[in-house]
């Protein structure tokens, strides 16, 4: 792939990011600064490492945004679930984003994999 944009992983963490825009747009005002923010930064890290990781010239830095990527989706679960036990969202909404992010996770493990496989069994283009 030329463009990480054709990257289904990356499609569908950018969907993430708007999802959760969406769900912290309902915050307390106090929590603009706070964990309003912290949500949205790892939220946004997730398509952004997949995109410089991408754009790297050796797979080995790739693999490391991966990992990067993979550790945000786990300070994004642990922060939603940070805002569920404060009432900021509901139980649903906590399922339903955690759902996703088991998804994409899984989604990201198995492109990890992949291009791990290339790491050991390198091609001309690798």
């Amino acid at each position: 792939m030329k463009s990480f944009r054709e990257l289904r992983v990356w499609q569908r963490a950018i969907d993430l990011v708007e999802r959760i825009y969406l769900l912290t747009q309902r915050f307390p005002r106090e929590e603009i600064y706070g964990l309003t923010s912290q949500i949205r930064r790892a939220s946004v890290s997730v398509p952004s490492n997949i995109a410089e990781g991408h754009t790297r010239h050796h797979l080995k830095e790739y693999l490391h945004h991966l990992s990067m990527a993979q550790a945000s989706l786990a300070e994004l679960e642990t922060q939603l679930e940070i805002a569920n036990r404060l009432k900021f969202i509901e139980p649903s909404q906590l399922n339903d984003s955690l759902r996703e992010i088991e998804s994409l996770g899984k989604q990201m493990y198995a492109l990890r994999n992949s291009l791990r496989q290339n790491l050991k069994h390198p091609t001309p283009d690798t």
